[in-house]
Order: C-alpha cells, then sequence, then structure tokens
C-alpha cells in the first residue's frame, strides 16, 4: 500500500509519462518534464519505495494471447463470515483468467471480470469457482464491445 506522500507537479509529470509508457527512457522523461536525470531518477525511485508505482508492466493484446472475451461475472452469497470469504479470496486469486475481483455493496457482493477465450474456457472456470466455494447465485455478461479499457489512473485528483 502507498503511503501518503505529497506530489507535486514534477511527481505527477513523471507519472504521467510512465502511465503512457513505463519503457519510456529516463532521460526522455526528465526531458518531458523538466528535470536533469539525477533528479529525475531520485523521484521514480522515491515514487517506487513509496508504493506509488507498483510495477512495470507490458501490456499485452488479449486476441494475440487468445484471451480476447471477456466476461463479467456476479456473484452472490448466503455466507459472509471471514472462513467464507478467505476460500473464496484464495479460489479467485488463483485462477489466471481472473482479471479483477471486487467486493460490492448492492444486490451482487462481489464482481469479477475474466479474460477467456471462449464459453468452453467460461464453462471450465464456472465449474472450478463453484467445486471451491459455495455460492448462492451467479450471474456471467458476455461483454460484445469494448468502449473504453485502461490502466490509467486520473491524475487530475492529486491535491
Amino acid at each position: 500500500m502507498a503511503e501518503k506522500l505529497i506530489l507535486d507537479s514534477f511527481d505527477k509529470k513523471i507519472l504521467d509519462c510512465l502511465q503512457d509508457d513505463a519503457d519510456m527512457a529516463l532521460a526522455e522523461i526528465a526531458r518531458q518534464v523538466g528535470l536533469s536525470t539525477t533528479p529525475c531518477w531520485r523521484r521514480i525511485h522515491r515514487l517506487q519505495e513509496a508504493g506509488v508505482i507498483r510495477a512495470r508492466v507490458a501490456l499485452l493484446e488479449r486476441k494475440a494471447v487468445n484471451a480476447g472475451v471477456t466476461v463479467f461475472v456476479a456473484v452472490r452469497t448466503a455466507q459472509h463470515n471471514a472462513q467464507w470469504l478467505g476460500r473464496f479470496a484464495k479460489a479467485v486469486a488463483s485462477f489466471p483468467e481472473v482479471m479483477d475481483c471486487y467486493r460490492m455493496s448492492g444486490e451482487i457482493d462481489y464482481l469479477i471480470r475474466l479474460a477467456l477465450p471462449d464459453i468452453e474456457a467460461y464453462d471450465a472456470f464456472y465449474k472450478r469457482l463453484i467445486a471451491r466455494v459455495e455460492l448462492s447465485d451467479v450471474t456471467s455478461m458476455f461483454a460484445m464491445e469494448e468502449i473504453k479499457s485502461t490502466t490509467r489512473l486520473p491524475l487530475n485528483y492529486l491535491p
């Protein structure tokens, strides 16, 4: 978890650059931000140490790795205890096709986003999930079209 860190305009610009291209050369980041390379590197290192930058990753094209189908799975459970939640969290974390999982407010308890090749892969996931944890209701929604998908976080809310 990121420690509370006061970020200035240089930090915001650095984060913006890294969200565009995490592999951008330090000299190019420094040029775009308006710093020399050493202070820029120190700021990036501080942002990493503080947990503001969690990781630098490559974003893969889902279709190229045969995971072009997005499925949202709404889960309801009658069990609301720590033991069940522990089993559920462990099960969800073990499935590589799970991209995101959230505990929700409202009518559903958990929302899971999957990346899969097809409906047969979803059926196999579903069977593995219900074998690991007891669920009251599972509703699946297959995305028909991706309108917007991003890993970029908004930086305009920073003080």
